[in-house]
């Protein structure tokens, strides 16, 4: 029978040519792959990491990296944006598709999708039937069409299992019901869409398309739900007027679900020996800006050598370990850490850091669910320099906005637990930041480690050197963060401390300054917006209304000096990295 949602899409009046495979397409060729700059070094040996599956409970998983292109779409307006959708190829025996891929062509190609074998034969189980979701049939006949028609499958599970991707065919009739498995449903976790991958809104479009990349709800170290590197996608049919008006990177994906791991031991996650080995061959090289003043150092020179704590009515020299900082509990703002009173110690001395002691602090914990390790690297300063504002061609150096004692900032590696690959890395930008693709990256001489920039002043890392604004990239207007190379660097692979890694137990011995919960500096409230706002008053009026709106969206702490708190009061120390 034909549903009426068959006969909308239009499944049985095709109005293009299709074909059922690449040969007959000769334009359908194979993008191609990309690959880290170096071969992977053999790992230590240890239980299960990169080792290739990973057994999640009542299912054993298996990373599928070769791909088989099944349709492109291209779209209709810009013929240089097009996304590609595949199949995973060359399954170890007894393995079974959960869901098909797509990437935009505009990267090449290099992703992942999970398949997998059950352990207990109720795991898994065979779609009832398909669902057609959309189809380029709905592209009007007087527009280019895509490389031959695409459609687009839900599988419908049977009771108590749920699917955990779409496929993707040539053909208006159903796939086979072997193509693919549901998962039991207490072996899946919540799914959301997060990235857009693209959005065909073409007037050309009777009925759109939105597809989105995907990733477990519950993330962060304790998390357990695990990506299936399967897309989402959406047509408005399908979406509720509610659920039209919430944010697309929040809109929860009720069709399909992500796993779940099951196993509470986590034997994909490194050894100790197997996270050196990572951090030895991983670790990036970290460029200060040429005219950077406030360099790093490490904790313990920055204790040596006059840091002080301080309360309400006490300050102390801080031990060279930091065995006299108040240790755990929560931030009461009763003790604060500052610099010490000698003038000469404190700004020509201990504000400058000692780049030759400076070292990179790591947290290796696990992400999605035990298949990915982030080693986490965090770099200690002893100030944090006053900003610099841009105003179209002005620049405008600040005297204090900006400023504040000690600076901790981080950026994070993701690596595959099924070969130990690196995945992507996470750059943080004061409050926020950004992921990005291995692909996306500048490696040191050939090798695997990639290169972060730290801006000047204020420390933030980066991909690429270049000026990056905080504020209104269109009117020009905003905080500057200058990064470029220099000889001032740190190289993360041979000058780090793992500093915890909780999944290991007490392998890993934390060092005392680590549980101090309280802030890295003294709260200093000055008249720095009174600072720009005194600048602002001497722009042409018609461009202080623009100032002022980009003004009013910088962070808070341009008002005043606060010291930041330690790693382990951060949200990411628990939680996943801010997407």
């Amino acid at each position: 029978m034909i549903s009426a949602r068959e006969r909308e899409i239009g499944m049985f009046g095709c109005k293009c040519l299709c074909w059922n495979n690449l040969t007959e397409f000769p334009s359908l060729k194979q993008p191609q792959t990309f690959s880290l700059p170096a071969s992977l070094p053999h790992w230590p040996s240890g239980q299960g990491f990169a080792s290739g599956r990973i057994n999640l409970g009542d299912l054993e998983v298996a990373e599928i990296t070769s791909f088989e292109l099944i349709w492109r779409y291209v779209s209709p307006r810009d013929k240089n944006k097009s996304v590609s959708f595949y199949r995973p190829d060359n399954l170890p025996d007894s393995f079974h598709c959960l869901g098909h891929y797509c990437q935009p062509d505009s990267h090449l190609l290099r992703g992942f999708v999970l398949v997998a074998k059950d352990i207990v034969k109720s795991a898994l189980a065979k779609p009832l039937d398909y669902t057609l979701v959309w189809s380029s049939n709905d592209l009007s006949e007087d527009e280019p069409k895509s490389e031959g028609c695409g459609y687009f499958w839900l599988p419908k599970p049977p009771r108590g299992y749920k699917p955990v991707g779409f496929l993707v065919t040539t053909s208006p009739t159903k796939p086979d019901l072997d193509q693919v498995r549901c998962v039991r449903a207490d072996l899946t976790d919540k799914c959301e869409a997060h990235r857009v991958i693209i959005t065909a809104l073409s007037d050309s479009l009777r009925v759109p398309l939105f597809i989105w990349k995907t990733r477990p709800s519950d993330r962060g170290m304790w998390g357990k739900g695990v990506s299936a590197g399967t897309f989402f996608c959406r047509t408005p049919l399908m979406i509720s007027t509610e659920e039209m008006e919430e944010e697309e990177e929040d809109r929860l994906c009720n069709n399909i679900a992500c796993l779940k791991n099951l196993d509470s031991s986590l034997h994909a996650m490194p050894n100790l020996d197997q996270i050196h080995a990572l951090v030895q061959h991983y670790g990036p090289r970290v460029f200060f800006h040429p005219d950077e003043v406030y360099l790093p150092s490490s904790v313990s020179w920055f204790f040596k050598n006059g840091a002080v704590l301080c309360s309400a009515d006490n300050q102390e020299p801080v031990d060279e370990n930091g065995s006299n900082l108040p240790h755990g509990g929560a931030n009461d703002k009763q003790f604060w850490i500052d610099l010490p009173n000698n003038d000469e110690q404190r700004n020509k001395f201990l504000k400058r850091g000692d780049l030759e002691s400076a070292k990179l602090y790591v947290h290796v914990k696990p992400a999605f669910g035990g298949t990915f390790t982030d080693l986490v690297f965090w770099i200690f300063c002893p100030f944090n320099g006053p900003a610099t504002l841009k105003l179209g061609l002005m620049n405008l150096s600040l005297a204090k906005t900006g400023q504040h004692v000690c600076d901790w900032e981080h950026f994070t590696l993701r690596i595959s637990n099924f070969s130990g690959e690196l995945h992507a890395v996470y750059f943080s930008q004061h409050s926020g930041g950004e992921w990005v693709e291995a692909q996306d990256l500048e490696f040191v001489d050939g090798s695997n480690k990639a290169v972060v920039y730290s801006s000047k002043h204020g420390h933030a890392s980066f991909a690429r050197s270049g000026m990056y604004l905080q504020g209104s990239d269109l009117l020009g207007i905003g905080i500057r963060n200058d990064t470029a190379r220099s000889d001032l660097f740190v190289d993360s692979c041979s000058k780090y401390e793992v500093v915890a890694a909780e999944y290991l137990g007490g392998a890993v011995v934390e060092p005392p300054w680590l549980g101090y919960m309280r802030e890295w500096g003294p709260k200093i409230v000055y008249g720095s917006r009174t600072e720009i706002e005194r600048l602002n008053e001497r722009l042409p009026w018609r461009l202080r209304c623009w100032v002022d709106a980009v003004l009013r969206k910088l962070p808070v702490e341009l008002s005043g000096e606060e010291g930041p708190t330690g790693p382990k009061e951060k949200n990411n120390w628990f939680g996943d990295e801010r997407w």
